[in-house]
């Protein structure tokens, strides 16, 4: 046995051997999985960050004192081994590891540190259900060869991306971390500063103006991969931080933004699922969108379609709908035999969770016709009815009558819930896709005024500028999204170059000029030098690597991710500070008082 601290040169990683490699000598370096003594013989699966390699101490082979250390080692020691690669005998194969053809018969070893036992499984086999646990020792868990390949996967598609941005004349341009507070969107982080007591710096929720600005800086082609921050609450495809693919250019309509995107996802999808895209990606409209699946991000990889019946509803003798602003339903073609009335009631209850109110229904089964209004129409308006959903014996069909908004919303979410309990998603298929023409504002019933419905930097189309004075709700954006089965992928849009236009904009979500100037004034001034037509587009880093890998949550394609409340339970943050460095700050910590907390 050598010096038990000194590792041995690596010549190879674990997983790389093969039977090509029989006879030649190789250092290895890594992790105990496991090991089996059977005598004479120990087997120790060693693994590194490429996968596993069956280690071999044959006490006739290694001697006495090597075979005492192969006896000492347990889960999670760190080894250095030096030993000849054997194929191993054909009843002896092990198919379940790339490896399993091979094995290393060790004649020298060091260990080179020991591990307690670990409060999570390093393996495959054994997957631990507590997340919190796992978030807690994620560094233990980014030993599994599933989290390693994924960080190798992600670097890919990085470097996959800057290799394409390079090739289309792009630069990378870093732009700040510490910003300025633009309350329009997503809570900023805010970070206090020293120097300048009182005042903030923010996060940036994204590098938006600043790209902007490097248009009017002549840059013309831009992009960068950058950390955005958002103090908004997690959800499964959310995180507090995150990374976005960054693109600006100048002199462009929609169509060269969006071939610029199309391009990197034909490449990334080339590079790291060895899939083909066929160009250019189809489109649909905005209203398009909402209309047929109550969504403006859409799965389309399955039907389910929604159908328009305010027109037959006016007068069909059932008060429900005649008295609804808009009804719309749902065809769940051959379902009757798939769903039980229990089932039916608990979608009823489902669809309350978007606002509405209820939800009607008719099953059309073998033995007759269900449904608990269809004694209220009659066998004219029934027959009509069937005939506009397309209705046949073993369907069931959903409708949901209220405002639009609810029942767009409410339709939406059930399809997706129908399509996800009936297994109607072809889980194999990728559906990539542009939504185009978006509104360019939406009312708040909140607030009471309108709102971006992407951001106030936002161009109207040039046809609907007549209407930004009369009828702002019907104007139209150039502003366009990039869906993949269902998920968002990113946003863009053509910019407002206009000092004019963008002083109008903010009047219209509630900016008037002094308050405009006091929160945009840097923007506006710029705006008076000659700022060129320009666009641009975003996409998220971490929901891609989701899309790609099939991933269930944002934090199965994250190092370090943040738990479900934004709190890392690694390093036990956020967390308290020292009274002297909220004094440098001039801050004070204020006890909240009851019920304040919610606030």
């Amino acid at each position: 046995m050598t010096n038990p601290s000194k590792a041995f040169p690596r010549s190879q990683y674990c997983g790389e051997l093969r039977p090509g490699h029989a006879g030649q000598q190789v250092q290895l370096c890594g992790w105990v999985q496991r090991s089996r003594n059977l005598g004479g013989l120990i087997f120790v699966w060693l693994r590194d960050k490429t996968g596993l390699v069956q280690l071999v101490f044959d006490e006739t082979i290694c001697g006495k004192e090597l075979f005492a250390l192969g006896e000492s080692l347990r889960g999670e020691y760190v080894l250095s081994a030096e030993g000849r690669v054997s194929l191993r005998a054909p009843e002896a194969v092990n198919a379940k590891i790339e490896t399993g053809e091979i094995e290393v018969f060790v004649q020298k070893a060091a260990l080179l540190n020991s591990s307690q036992t670990p409060p999570i499984y390093i393996d495959e086999d054994h997957p631990d259900e507590n997340e919190a646990l796992r978030l807690k020792y994620r560094y233990l868990e980014l030993r599994k060869p599933s989290m390693q390949a994924m960080l190798r996967l992600r670097s890919k598609l990085t470097q996959t991306l800057r290799s394409y941005m390079d090739g289309q004349n792009f630069i990378e341009v870093e732009t700040p971390i510490l910003t300025k507070s633009t309350p329009e969107g997503a809570r900023d982080y805010l970070v206090p500063s020293r120097v300048h007591p009182g005042e903030f710096y923010a996060l940036p929720q994204s590098p938006q103006i600043y790209k902007q600005l490097l248009m009017l800086g002549g840059c013309d082609r831009y992009f960068q991969l950058a950390r955005c921050f958002r103090d908004e609450d997690s959800r499964a495809d959310r995180q507090p931080e995150f990374t976005q693919c960054d693109l600006e250019m100048s002199f462009v309509e929609p169509a060269d933004v969006q071939a610029v995107v199309e391009g990197a996802f034909q490449a990334v999808f080339a590079a790291v699922k060895g899939a083909e895209i066929q160009l250019p990606l189809p489109r649909m409209t905005w209203r398009q969108a909402m209309d047929e699946y109550g969504s403006d991000k859409p799965d389309r990889r399955f039907g389910l379609k929604l159908k328009n019946l305010s027109d037959w509803a006016k007068d069909c003798g059932f008060s429900v709908f005649e008295g609804a602003p808009q009804v719309r339903g749902l065809n769940a073609k051959g379902c009757a035999g798939r769903l039980s009335r229990k089932e039916i009631d608990a979608l009823g209850e489902f669809v309350k969770g978007f606002k509405a109110k209820g939800l009607a229904w008719m099953s059309l089964g073998a033995d007759g016709v269900r449904s608990p209004f269809l004694k209220f129409l009659s066998e004219e308006k029934a027959a009509e009815l069937k005939g506009l959903m397309d209705a046949e014996e073993g369907d069931v069909l959903f409708f949901v009558a209220d405002r639009q908004s609810v029942v767009l919303q409410s339709l939406g979410q059930l399809r997706l819930e129908l399509g996800r309990r009936l297994q109607l998603i072809d889980q194999g298929k990728d559906d990539l896709f542009w939504v185009t023409e978006f509104p360019l504002l939406e009312w708040s019933e909140e607030d009471q005024r309108f709102m971006a419905m992407h951001h106030p930097f936002t161009s109207p189309m040039d046809e609907d500028l007549p209407l930004v004075g009369s009828n702002p709700g019907g104007v139209r954006a150039k502003a366009y999204d990039l869906v993949l089965n269902g998920l968002e992928m990113g946003s863009g849009s053509i910019r407002i170059h206009k000092p004019e236009v963008q002083e109008e904009m903010f009047r219209l979500i509630g900016l008037p000029h002094d308050l405009a100037w006091e929160r945009f004034g840097f923007l506006l001034e710029a705006f008076r030098y000659g700022v060129p037509p320009h666009g641009g587009f975003a996409f998220g880093i971490d929901r891609l690597m989701m899309a790609l890998t099939r991933a269930n949550s944002l934090r199965d394609v994250l190092a370090f991710p943040k738990a479900s409340n934004g709190a890392c339970l690694m390093m036990d943050t956020p967390s308290s500070v020292q009274e002297e460095q909220l004094s440098a700050l001039h801050i004070a910590i204020l006890q909240a008082q009851p019920g304040e907390a919610d606030l």
